[in-house]
């Protein structure tokens, strides 16, 4: 679910001062994490603080002028300068004038600035949107690589075992040492396996740190959960509907609709010429008069017309980038709706009974082989599939884990757990 940007959650306890870095996170706690202190974020949100502080600007009326002035002295002529002086021969006068603003350009302005806010807000719960959908891609891949780091050492181990058994064959002239050679070489490619999928996790639980912020997270923290598969059944019409209204990119997209015709309305209410209006206070001699004034610019060449211009432009184009928007969500939600359906039938083919057949085809291979009966090549062919297709498996939970997230990033909800 979105969150309002500015509304931090708690900070959790490693982001105190002095407090360790958090050992083990679930996904939930991840993405809490994510948002609540992710620097990017952050800094999105702060553009939304800027743009409340230009509504303050845009709702300031104009200061009064004043000013004053004294005429009379004579520094070429030196004279004694007393009270008679100041009062008879030296002219002083003093002004106030305020500017009067026409054609309700406050109003249009606050508007303006109104909308912007808007927009930044909108923006920044984009930018949340997506956070949160790379934190849970990224947690997925620790899942998928801390899954694949424990097949391929299974796999190693299993391995191990049909050398070891293997070895004794040989020391009992059972088998001949070259075949035995042959098998251990295999054991090189199951090493390998194990090696990359170290290097695998380590990689991901690198990218989910940096989301969440390095000194959140220990560096060898153990993510909680695992690969799971929860069948569940959605409407496509429905989940298009809730998009249109939950998706913070196609909201600011409506929100800039209202920003660009809001600044029409100010580029048409700067045409309105202000006045300026003078309170005049003179003292000449004995004399002590007040003047009223009024000036403003005659609207015969600069009726702002090039701003209009490009306002109404500015209008028809946001309203072209909102249709837009709209049909991106959609086509999204439809999208990430295919992938998801995809998933789990991928998911359900390998559980129809893939995995057991993989299972005991290599507990039959290796049972035939180590009594003599069969030969290296059937029995490494067995290896490699049920290898496959565990390695295979993990992968299509894990697709179908990323593909209930993009879902929910396609909708702009939690839409799945």
């Amino acid at each position: 679910m979105l969150v309002a940007p500015g509304a931090m959650l708690a900070a959790p306890a490693a982001a105190q001062t002095g407090a360790p870095p958090i050992t083990r996170v679930s996904l939930d706690q991840a993405v809490q994490m994510a948002v609540a202190r992710n620097q990017a974020l952050q800094a999105q949100r702060l553009a939304v603080d800027a743009a409340r502080a230009d509504e303050i600007t845009a709702g300031l009326k104009p200061n009064i002028g004043v000013s004053f002035s004294a005429d009379g002295f004579t520094p070429f002529s030196p004279r004694q300068i007393n009270w008679d002086f100041l009062k008879n021969d030296t002219s002083y006068s003093t002004s106030a004038s305020y500017l009067f603003e026409r054609g309700g350009k406050r109003e249009n302005r606050i508007a303006v600035a109104k909308a912007t806010t808007d927009v930044a807000q909108k923006t920044a719960l984009d930018a949340e949107r997506t956070l949160r959908f790379q934190t849970a891609s990224a947690f997925v891949q620790i899942l998928l690589a801390k899954s694949s780091l424990e097949l391929a050492q299974q796999n190693l181990k299993s391995f191990e075992d049909v050398v070891a058994v293997n070895q004794q064959r040989v020391a009992s002239g059972d088998l001949a040492e070259a075949e035995f050679y042959r098998i251990h070489l295999q054991q090189l490619q199951f090493e390998q396996d194990v090696s990359a999928a170290e290097v695998a996790l380590v990689q991901a639980r690198a990218n989910l740190r940096q989301l969440l912020g390095f000194d959140m997270v220990a560096e060898d923290f153990e993510v909680v959960g695992d690969l799971t598969y929860v069948p569940q059944a959605f409407d496509l019409e429905t989940l298009k509907q809730q998009a249109l209204q939950s998706r913070a990119d196609y909201l600011g997209a409506q929100s800039n609709v209202t920003l660009a015709q809001n600044t029409l309305n100010l580029e048409r209410s700067n045409r309105a010429r202000d006045v300026s209006g003078d309170l005049d206070y003179s003292h000449t001699g004995p004399d002590n008069t007040m003047g009223v004034g009024v000036s403003f610019d005659l609207p015969i060449h600069d009726r702002n017309q090039g701003n209009i211009a490009r306002s109404q432009v500015l209008v028809r184009q946001a309203n072209e980038q909102e249709l837009a928007a709209r049909y991106l969500v959609i086509t999204d939600v439809v999208n990430a709706y295919a992938a998801w359906q995809t998933s789990q039938k991928v998911v359900s083919l390998y559980q129809s009974g893939y995995l057991n057949q993989a299972q005991q085809s290599l507990e039959i291979s290796r049972y035939v082989y180590q009594r003599g009966a069969g030969n290296l090549l059937d029995l490494l062919d067995a290896e490699r599939t049920y290898r496959d297709t565990q390695l295979g498996f993990r992968q299509a939970l894990a697709a179908y884990m990323t593909s209930v997230q993009q879902l929910n990033f396609a909708v702009g909800k939690q839409v799945m757990p």
